[in-house]
């Protein structure tokens, strides 16, 4: 554990230390913290890439598939000469490229419900960049039961949407269940891949993601948890949605809810 900043992180970090929010204990709080990524696809690649930048010392990276050509129009993680490395190996090398004081711990595992409690564990704060509702509510549960923040954010075409879930931090803070109680039928909803998504708005989203993940670790700011942001970048629009704690959550309304899990 870091307790003092070095000359090269002095100078790496200068134009964030200069600001008043951050200074010089927020960029040692952040070269201490540990951040988990699920998904290096679109989103995980801008999220992943800013944490990076901005000194967070420890990413997890978990995703199981493998680079693909497709993938290129939005993954900045990735490159041409890396199609068909697995996208953790290739996030690892782009976050080396970046900043090589970063550690990166690598999960190549598709993460099921016997798994994700324990990449949870593994982080201060999550930031979900998963493109399914499986994976979403796993990681919502998990998250909820280790009290660990998490940050989601979900795209599709030329809208996106964002909010931050305060596990562990406000009890009356909703969580994603509160939001989306169950999910949709297998089916329902169409998917990036069926129905297309812009590479640009998966860059801003998983930026911004990056900067709330920021903020949790130090404190600042306003959060976002209670509110959605939505985003349509076709028509250049913007909105935040106030939603408050569901007192008939199936997960977080339960009053034995902690050490309890929900089918979804």
């Amino acid at each position: 554990m870091l307790t003092e900043l070095a000359s090269s992180h002095i100078e790496r970090y200068a134009r964030q230390i200069l600001l008043p929010e951050i200074g010089g204990a927020g960029q040692l709080r952040l070269l201490n913290a540990r951040v988990v990524v699920l998904g290096a696809g679109g989103l995980g690649s801008a999220a992943a890439l800013y944490l990076a930048a901005a000194g967070v010392g420890h990413l997890i990276i978990a995703d199981h598939d493998r680079v693909e050509l497709s993938n290129l129009q939005r993954q900045i993680l990735h490159t041409t000469e890396r199609v068909g490395q697995t996208k953790t190996a290739s996030a690892r090398q782009a976050i080396a490229a970046l900043n090589p004081e970063v550690q990166v711990t690598l999960c190549t595992e598709r993460i099921l419900q016997e798994g994700v409690d324990a990449l949870v564990q593994q982080g201060d704060l999550v930031v979900d960049g998963s493109d399914n509702f499986a994976s979403r509510y796993l990681l919502n549960q998990a998250c909820f039961l280790a009290k660990k923040p998490l940050v989601s954010a979900a795209v599709l075409g030329f809208e996106g949407q964002l909010t931050t879930f305060r596990h562990g931090v406000d009890a009356t803070a909703p969580c994603y269940r509160c939001l989306y109680p169950h999910p949709p039928a297998p089916g329902s909803t169409p998917t990036c891949r069926s129905a297309g998504v812009l590479g640009a708005l998966t860059g801003i989203l998983g930026a911004w993601q990056a900067a709330e993940a920021i903020k949790e670790l130090l404190g600042v700011g306003e959060t976002l948890a209670g509110s959605l942001l939505l985003l349509n970048v076709l028509h250049g629009q913007w909105q935040r949605i106030r939603f408050a704690k569901n007192p008939a959550c199936p997960l977080c309304a339960s009053p034995n809810a902690i050490g309890e899990r929900h089918v979804p």
